[in-house]
């Protein structure tokens, strides 16, 4: 990190502390001089535009879709959607700060606008840094690992906001519980902007539930729009899984594309391979896409090394987070299965699904497109070595 700026290496130092080291992190934050202006533009306005920006180039490079549907936004709609979800970003950061500062006297904290700033900004890292997920199709379920950042502020209320520790988890709940009404109040604004411009917002909103009062360990869930839920009494696991899984990763750079392409197996049962790419993402990793093939039948099959940005994966399965949805023409379910975050969906009306797996806090695996039922999709998965994936990290 020597050759980046010297606004580029503090960021990055930040954000990795903040992930890496939260309980040591928050206190030096509270102490260190600053400023509201400050924070944003050196912060937040450059971590806010990770999500934004690899959302439209999610939709430009690949286009949106599931179940054998596509979606390509045009150009204008796409560049519509970046800026107007970066700016409401923006927006919300600064009045869930003002909400954040305004609750800290009730809690018996102390109101300090500067802090509060630092309490929303830097607590939100998690939650900016996932966006990159959105970036490779088939990882958009890790944007789930955003609630890490639930954590953060949990962590943050007592150092910078002077909250004492047996109301902190009320404090950070009734806060959260802003942010969910704030969300609503983002998505009504940008779905009628967007819409003019034949763009569609992917914003959500998180409902608190279970008990996240009273003092001791977090307890209880947080129940997710349209059904699941995340056990955040597991955010320490998750807080030191993370921690450990990027040291490991830290240690291996990403895997050369063409080692993960030896991978893909020439035919799965009845399918035959009928292409095979490969491509490097610089630090942000590689991956391997197989097409297969049997009559009307075609799917995809891909390896993808998240490198240091997979063990953000492991907060999935540590604070298990759950979803599930279903009707008449079909489902989709996100859990954890022995130990690693697995989702699958399934379409009747078009035969088709998706079924994927995360490795070893690194590794995805995925296989989607259209087959004779989800059994086939999850057989090209069991393709993959396991086993061989881990070592390659080692």
């Amino acid at each position: 990190m020597t050759d980046l700026p010297a606004s580029d290496a503090a960021i990055i130092a930040r954000a990795k502390a903040i992930l890496l080291k939260p309980a040591e992190e928050w206190p030096r934050i509270a102490a260190e001089p600053s400023s509201t202006n400050e924070i944003f533009l050196r912060y937040v306005v450059p971590l806010a535009a990770i999500g934004p920006i690899c959302r439209f180039l999610r939709g430009q490079l690949f286009g949106w879709g599931a179940f054998g549907i596509s979606f390509r936004p045009g150009l204008l709609g796409g560049l519509t959607e970046l800026v107007v979800s970066y700016v409401l970003t923006l927006v919300g950061v600064f009045v869930l700060a003002l909400i954040a500062d305004a609750l800290a006297p009730k809690f018996a904290g102390q109101s300090n606008r500067v802090n509060a700033t630092k309490l929303i900004a830097y607590g939100a890292t998690a939650s900016f840094v996932a966006g990159v997920f959105s970036l490779i199709p088939g990882l958009g379920i890790l944007a789930l690992l955003g609630l890490y950042s639930f954590y953060l502020f949990y962590l943050g209320a007592e150092p910078v906001m002077r909250v004492p520790h047996d109301k902190a988890l009320a404090y950070t709940a009734v806060t959260l519980l802003c942010a969910v009404v704030l969300s609503f109040v983002v998505s009504a604004v940008t779905v009628p902007v967007l819409g003019l411009f034949g763009g569609g917002a992917l914003v959500g909103g998180l409902a608190g539930g279970g008990s996240l009062v009273g003092g001791g360990d977090v307890s209880g869930k947080l129940v997710l729009p349209g059904g699941g839920a995340v056990d955040v009494s597991q955010i320490n696991k998750a807080a030191a899984q993370l921690q450990t899984g990027q040291v490991q990763a830290g240690k291996k750079p990403a895997i050369d594309p063409s080692v993960l392409q030896g991978l893909l197996p020439a035919s799965v049962g009845g399918y035959q391979r009928t292409a095979i790419e490969s491509s490097a993402m610089g630090a942000m990793g590689s991956v391997a896409d197989g097409t297969y093939n049997s009559g009307n039948q075609s799917y995809h099959l891909k390896v993808t090394d998240m490198a240091a940005m997979g063990a953000l994966a492991g907060i999935g399965a540590a604070m298990g987070v759950q979803e599930s949805k279903q009707d008449a023409d079909g489902y989709e379910k996100t859990g954890t299965v022995d130990g690693h975050l697995q989702s699958e969906a399934w379409h009747k009306g078009s035969s088709s699904g998706k079924f994927g797996v995360i490795v070893g806090n690194r590794f995805s695996i995925d296989a989607e497109g259209s087959a004779v039922s989800i059994d086939d999709l999850k057989a090209a998965v069991a393709t993959i070595d396991q086993g061989r994936l881990t070592s390659l990290a080692n």
